[in-house]
């Protein structure tokens, strides 16, 4: 189990470094950050002083080691844009998406699990098909077609739900909160909603598939030739053999929901990082950029050392087989 969780440990600084890496190429060599930061009537003496002051003359290796170290310690730097601190900027939008993609994950979960469940063992009945149907239009719409929906439908026609914003928030400590407020409760639907349908989709498509394999398996054969009763079979035996893949994808989309939420703030301006991220493409604040580039690829290698590890516990084929890890 140690020497499992070493070598994923390992692989994650790997990866880190090299997004790291990617990260200062950005930050080194698209655009010039003295230009931005200055105004067309500064002097040449000025912008080299400030080139000075910012280090951009110490050899690329020597920038490089510092800017490791500045992520390494939490000093992400100032914003191009408002010379606030990076850290407390993203500090500040964190809480709003990662409820939004805690909920539509929940979303995804709660139905498309149990509809997964259904189709399998339903396969050839009318509504499973429907289902089926429902979902594959539902994945096949963008993203911001369904929240344009969702809007016009919930928010214009009937007014029942709010439509841009994260409502009132509740302050705990650092950590602002919609889930304290029925204001923020109530704006926190239609966004999660969006962005879970897709999501809903791969989980209830995936459920289905591992369902049928595993229904097609020896030892479930074998089980109902015992006599065991049906729901045992399918829900004990399996279900669980079934969910040892879906505990990855969930992972992944957990990582997925909260790096590609962009286009869902967007649409509904909610206030998290996916915005702030627009915002600083829109200008050129490329130090928020790379540390939101950093942050996404620290959460998905995270999770997936979460994933890993949960991998080696739930299944024993991969702990007898070490040398495969």
């Amino acid at each position: 189990m140690i020497g499992f969780v070493l070598r994923r440990l390992a692989q994650s600084v790997f990866v880190m470094l090299a997004v790291s890496l990617l990260a200062f190429a950005m930050f080194h060599y698209v655009g010039d950050p003295v230009e931005v930061m200055v105004g067309q009537e500064t002097s040449i003496e000025d912008r080299e002083r400030l080139r000075e002051q910012l280090g951009l003359n110490d050899p690329v290796l020597t920038q490089y080691a510092r800017f490791l170290g500045d992520l390494v310690t939490g000093n992400f730097g100032f914003s191009y844009r408002t010379r606030q601190p990076i850290g407390e900027m993203i500090l500040s939008r964190m809480p709003a998406t990662l409820e939004l993609g805690f909920v539509s994950l929940l979303i995804s979960l709660i139905i498309g699990i149990p509809a997964g469940i259904f189709t399998a063992l339903r396969s050839g009945g009318l509504a499973a098909q429907t289902i089926l149907v429902t979902t594959l239009v539902g994945i096949s719409i963008p993203t911001f077609v369904i929240g344009l929906f969702l809007i016009y439908l919930f928010g214009v026609q009937l007014g029942w739900l709010p439509t841009y914003g994260r409502g009132d928030v509740v302050e705990i400590g650092w950590w602002k909160t919609s889930f304290a407020s029925w204001s923020g409760l109530r704006a926190l639907i239609l966004p999660a909603i969006t962005l879970g349908v897709y999501q809903l989709t791969l989980t209830m498509r995936l459920v289905r598939s591992e369902m049928q394999d595993v229904m097609n398996t020896d030892f479930i054969k074998f089980a109902i030739a015992r006599g065991i009763d049906y729901r045992s079979v399918h829900y004990r035996h399996a279900l669980r053999n079934s969910m040892v893949p879906v505990i990855t994808i969930i992972g992944l989309q957990f990582g997925g929901i909260i790096a590609f939420s962009i286009v869902t703030e967007s649409v509904f301006q909610w206030p998290g990082m996916g915005l702030l991220f627009l915002d600083s493409i829109r200008f050129v604040d490329i130090p928020v950029l790379s540390v939101y580039l950093v942050l996404i690829a620290l959460i998905f290698v995270v999770i997936n050392l979460i994933v890993d590890i949960l991998y080696f516990v739930i299944d024993p084929r991969v702990r007898l087989k070490p040398e495969a890890g």
